[in-house]
């Protein structure tokens, strides 16, 4: 079944004008919740976005990419202790998050629902639009909503598993 969904997965950027009910973003908020993380510090919170003119502000925070109003929602992940370094020197936190929001789009997609992930905006304009203190990071941005056309199992564009699986050793 988990197969099945990370095949019917894919990147919407054309969303059908319908609400997602707010039970139905708890759910999906839900698995983001469930998610690892270093030490179970949970250093997140979700901030969803539904007021059409935030929206609207958010589009131009991410550089014009006006699909993402069209969206039910836009989920914003961010990372609220941005300061615990885990021994192999990267930032928990950023890790933590996409984890999180990966649990998010697939919850979605289990559910019919489709998404983006969004990583091109400018980080000042969404903290200042959003409200998020200057001591966080916000990750993503994740339109969320039902798409245009269904969501179907199809073939990706992917690497060969030949090509990326490396035994023992970089090769």
């Amino acid at each position: 079944m988990l197969m099945e969904i990370i095949k019917k997965r894919k990147s919407v950027r054309s969303f059908a004008p319908k609400p997602v009910d707010e039970e139905v973003i708890k759910e999906i908020i839900e698995a983001a919740r469930l998610a690892p993380s270093a030490k179970n510090l949970q250093p997140w919170k979700f901030i969803v976005v539904r007021d059409e003119a935030t929206k609207e502000k958010l589009v131009e925070a991410a550089k014009g990419q006006k699909f993402i109003k069209e969206a039910s929602v836009i989920i914003a992940g961010v990372a609220t202790n941005t300061g615990y370094v885990m021994t192999n020197g990267i930032t928990a936190c950023i890790i933590d998050l996409a984890i999180a929001m990966e649990h998010i789009a697939l919850a979605a997609a289990e559910k019919g629902l489709g998404t983006c992930w969004i990583g091109a905006f400018y980080q000042d304009k969404v903290k200042e639009i959003l409200g998020v203190p200057d001591d966080c990071t916000v990750v993503a941005l994740m339109p969320l909503g039902y798409p245009k056309e269904e969501l179907k199992p199809e073939e990706k564009r992917r690497k060969s598993l030949e090509e990326i699986i490396c035994w023992e050793k970089y090769c």
